[in-house]
């Protein structure tokens, strides 16, 4: 069993962002954060999500990834995100990741447990606390489909 923590964060949203996550399996136990220039938090959380589950390395397993974002969790448990597909993604935000994530779906057993933020969650704190700190970094990386998407918004 595999448990993989997530969590995302940005400032002014959209503004600089970051995710956190914290991957532990028995006695293994490692923790992967990145920050970008310009995102959203909802980018953030699902992104978090998309490589915390690109990071294991074989197929088939069981996970439970751990996410205190409604936003993800009711996505797939409530099966929106397949309804999204079916309709091309008309009108929603994040189909890159939704489709990122979707590759993963297909090759392991994930469920999600939504977790109260802010509430003392050990590796929730801990995701968060990671995702800030990239957020604020220096050399802050491109979400270059989200800046894209704006400046093409905003071309129009």
């Amino acid at each position: 069993m595999i448990s993989i923590f997530t969590d995302g964060a940005a400032s002014g949203n959209p503004g600089p962002g970051g995710y956190g996550v914290i991957l532990k399996s028995g006695d293994h136990y490692k923790e992967i954060s990145e920050g970008f220039r310009h995102t959203t938090n909802n980018r953030m959380e699902l992104m978090a999500v998309c490589v915390g589950l690109e990071s294991i390395k074989k197929i088939n397993q069981e996970i439970t990834v751990f996410s205190d974002s409604k936003y993800v969790i009711d996505s797939i448990e409530k099966k929106w995100v397949f309804g999204w597909v079916k309709k091309g993604f008309a009108g929603k935000k994040n189909k890159d990741l939704w489709l990122r994530y979707l590759q993963s779906h297909k090759i392991h057993q994930v469920k999600f447990v939504w977790v109260k933020g802010h509430a003392g969650h050990p590796e929730n704190e801990r995701c968060d606390e990671l995702a800030v700190i990239a957020s604020k970094g220096k050399n802050l990386n491109i979400d270059s489909v989200f800046e894209m998407e704006n400046k093409s918004q905003k071309l129009l």
